[in-house]
């Protein structure tokens, strides 16, 4: 079983920071000055807990381009138990709740691209590279 939170408490924040350090900095080698910026205090935060442990994380944040999806990350004993499609969903629900007519985009890395075409984003404008890593810059058609 698969929970989603949107985060509101202190202690689930924590977490979800636990998360992306271990998958960003330790598993990518994402510096750590590049993996928390600005934005945490006004970006929207989730949790995804698989059978009461901890696993997932993503957040999302209005921009001037539209709605920006970020740092979504899943440890990788959890990879491939529809964790990061349950996530992807929960967010993408709520962007469109609050955010109906505003464009959703985000910053894939190279290996996810093809998930994310599974969940109705497109590929835009040329590869590049984040903090060393490969990326396309997707936007969601729906």
């Amino acid at each position: 079983m698969i929970e989603l939170k949107r985060i509101e408490q202190e202690q689930d924040l924590k977490t979800a920071f636990r998360i992306r350090e271990q998958v960003f900095v330790a598993e990518q080698q994402v510096p750590r000055d590049a993996e928390y910026d600005q934005y945490e205090n006004t970006a929207h935060h989730y949790l995804a807990i698989y059978h009461g442990v901890p696993c997932g994380a993503a957040r999302w944040r209005a921009t001037e381009k539209g709605v920006k999806l970020e740092r979504f990350a899943v440890l990788p004993d959890y990879r491939n138990k529809n964790v990061g499609a349950q996530v992807l969903k929960a967010v993408l629900e709520d962007v469109q709740r609050e955010h109906p007519d505003e464009v959703i985009y985000l910053h894939a890395q190279l290996p996810a691209v093809n998930f994310y075409k599974r969940h109705g984003f497109d590929t835009e404008g040329d590869l590049f590279s984040e903090c060393d890593i490969q990326h396309y810059k997707m936007v969601y058609r729906g």
